[in-house]
């Protein structure tokens, strides 16, 4: 099968573009060498893709109504059944919708993909059917993953199953609600600025970020490499140490992944946290966007650790902030780059690439005007500090973030976990469809300063709900070193067992 060969038009507009002078001669030149280097390509286009091997048998589903979806969680409703047996024997799982699962069609809350449907399972779908779960469908999530609000997705907002008309978070918002309602025991959330720990914190469930590259993000729509994160969203601390035991590890596929060190997760169970070290970062909590029940709800869930045997530490690290800084740089130029002009793909690793997304995603061009203002207002960004700076402040952010990273693990030498609130705010009502595109995007970002910086370092860290307040859920994040997760489970364990949430 032949690719097509560029017209002397289309030439002419590269030359440009590479501020080449170059006359109509010349580029025929160039036309004419080109055409053998082009017939590499037409016997690349013919050999297959080599794409990962799909088992269990599953059929496409369909797509619930709003009887059947009153909060918009939903996009997708199916069933497929993994092996007969294993860990998560029986388990109900929901996928976010920016998670590969075959035959099923995916959107990734945005009218551009609309009708798309991949051909292989993710990794984390894989290793989940083959541990005896059930497969039972895909949740809504923002518009391309850009907001940590939930207003976004093409479909309309998803709503919080505590108080209709609040934001359930993002970008993960319809796997928090699912598991939140118990239409599903498990979710795969995914996580590049907060978007499993927020949705987690403002629907009342754990939500984990492992340490990056713990769970391979193959067959996932990506945002940013390095800020790349999936993980488990569930009812109880139980179900998420075994769901983490089952996803993580290497699968010879992921760049993002560098010789992961996996555990027994639920081997933490129990273990209680007497005599564990506890550092409350000062810069988690008074910001600007907090509010008061927030912090004081969050306060006193440190203090309950103290009932349950562990030493409280103050701690203050400046560079909490700079770290929420630097993620920008890096996630608006990063995404600019990976996911708009690469497609959702591309270039300069060695990983799994899925040819039938790219296609689809590319469509984008010819549709801008129905992408979301939260993630026009990153390409605005990241296009115009590539194009101006060269991508020097993309550079200089990642340069920095290894010092910040190094004063954050100097702070958790001397403890062994810090905490923090997930989010300054409760879920804040969903903007009105007609409002201002500053309301719109003030709503998609205002609340990942505590959660941003853990996708910039790649530490892991963990939302366990604390309370309620105005009948809202609030969640108290936990964060540890790298591949420390055995320690934040044996924390939120003893949290969790200690007494309900919803009257602390």
């Amino acid at each position: 099968m032949s690719v097509k060969r560029p017209s002397h038009a289309q030439m002419r507009a590269m030359a440009d573009r590479f501020n080449m002078s170059m006359s109509d001669d010349e580029l025929g030149q160039f036309a004419a060498v080109m055409e053998g280097y082009i017939q590499t390509y037409d016997r690349v286009n013919a050999a297959p893709d080599n794409l990962p091997v799909t088992r269990y048998p599953r059929n496409p589903g369909y797509r619930p109504g709003p009887s059947e979806n009153p909060l918009n969680a939903w996009y997708y409703k199916t069933e497929v059944h993994g092996a007969v047996d294993g860990p998560l024997r029986g388990k109900r799982i929901v996928l976010k919708d920016n998670v590969a699962l075959a035959g099923v069609p995916m959107m990734n809350g945005s009218a551009i993909l609309e009708g798309y449907t991949p051909e292989i399972d993710a990794t984390v779908v894989t290793r989940l059917l083959d541990a005896g779960a059930v497969i039972v469908g895909k949740a809504h999530c923002e518009n391309f993953c850009l907001s940590g609000g939930s207003h976004t997705n093409a479909t309309g907002p998803i709503h919080n199953p505590w108080k209709y008309g609040h934001s359930a978070g993002g970008s993960s918002g319809g796997t928090a609600v699912l598991v939140a309602t118990g239409e599903a025991d498990m979710g795969i959330g995914g996580d590049q600025g907060g978007s499993i720990r927020m949705p987690a914190s403002k629907c009342g469930i754990y939500g984990m970020k492992p340490t990056h590259g713990l769970v391979p993000y193959s067959g996932i729509v990506p945002i940013e490499q390095t800020i790349d994160h999936a993980g488990p969203m569930t009812q109880t601390v139980a179900d998420n140490a075994l769901m983490l035991e089952v996803i993580a590890g290497e699968d010879g596929l992921d760049p993002r992944q560098y010789k992961p060190r996996t555990y027994r997760y639920t081997e933490a169970l129990g273990r209680g946290c007497r005599g564990l070290r506890i550092g409350i970062l000062k810069q988690g909590f008074g910001r600007a966007e907090s509010e008061p029940d927030v912090d004081a709800k969050v306060r006193a869930a440190a203090e309950r650790f103290a009932s349950l045997g562990a030493e409280l530490v103050d701690i203050s690290l400046e560079e909490h902030n700079i770290a929420a800084d630097l993620w920008l740089p890096i996630t608006v130029e990063g995404l600019q780059d990976q996911m708009m002009h690469g497609n959702a793909a591309g270039t300069n690793y060695r990983g799994l690439f899925l040819p039938s997304l790219t296609d689809h995603v590319g469509t984008w061009r010819s549709r801008a005007d129905e992408l979301s203002h939260s993630l026009k207002v990153c390409m605005f960004l990241g296009e115009y500090f590539q194009t101006q700076y060269r991508g020097r402040f993309y550079g200089k952010a990642q340069n920095m973030m290894r010092a910040v990273t190094q004063k954050y693990l100097q702070a958790l030498h001397g403890v062994d976990l810090l905490l923090m609130p997930t989010m300054p705010m409760k879920p804040q009502p969903i903007p009105a469809a007609d409002c201002s595109i500053a309301e719109y995007i003030r709503r998609a970002f205002e609340m990942v300063g505590n959660t941003a910086p853990y996708n910039a370092t790649g530490l892991p860290a963990m939302s366990l709900p604390c309370g309620l307040s105005e009948g809202l859920p609030i969640g108290v994040m936990l964060v540890s070193k790298f591949y420390n997760e055995m320690v934040i489970y044996q924390a939120a364990h003893a949290f969790e067992q200690s007494g309900d949430w919803r009257s602390m």
